[in-house]
């Protein structure tokens, strides 16, 4: 199970219509329903994985400490199995950075998981992206950012609760 960060987590700072990652650790706060998710998740033998876009290091704008030490929190308070961050901008062209499924591949190496049997849950287009791409079914969790939305997302809903149901269901199926 690949969980993006800011949105589906924890609340992105949304700023003009757009979503932005909180620059502390005091400034993270859960999204409604986000450990309760997670813990429903565990109980029913997924691993969870936190893939996460943190351009604004490239940028010069946050501090990879800072970043560091929010997935850290969120990796203890929501028992997260491991956390993957790309630090680059999309002028890097790095494998890492979603839409690319570089983060969700090397996690499903190191960790043993079959991608197809895998759900990548995200607020935007870059994280259904990054998962189509890696071969998993895909969830958007629509907030109506004014920017481009994803297409074909096996499912559109507006949390990580309202998803849970189709997840477990899917994780239960045991296949595609």
């Amino acid at each position: 199970m690949f969980l993006d960060r800011d949105g589906v987590l924890n609340k992105a700072v949304v700023r003009g219509g757009r979503p932005y990652p909180p620059a502390s650790v005091e400034e993270v706060e859960l999204v409604p329903g986000a450990a309760e998710a997670c813990v429903a998740l565990h109980a029913a033998g997924a691993l969870l994985f936190c893939v996460t876009n943190q351009p604004d290091v490239a940028r010069g704008t946050a501090r990879r400490e800072d970043v560091a030490a929010i997935n850290h929190y969120l990796q203890q308070k929501l028992a997260l199995d491991d956390v993957a961050a790309c630090y680059h901008d999309d002028k890097d062209r790095c494998d890492c950075r979603k839409p690319r499924p570089g983060m969700l591949i090397d996690l499903a190496m190191r960790h043993t998981v079959e991608l197809q049997e895998s759900v990548m849950v995200g607020d935007r287009w870059r994280d259904v992206e990054a998962g189509k791409r890696a071969g998993c079914r895909t969830i958007f969790v629509d907030y109506g950012y004014e920017e481009d939305r994803p297409s074909g997302a096996d499912l559109a809903c507006g949390s990580i609760s309202e998803a849970l149901p189709w997840i477990l269901n899917f994780l239960k199926a045991g296949k595609p």
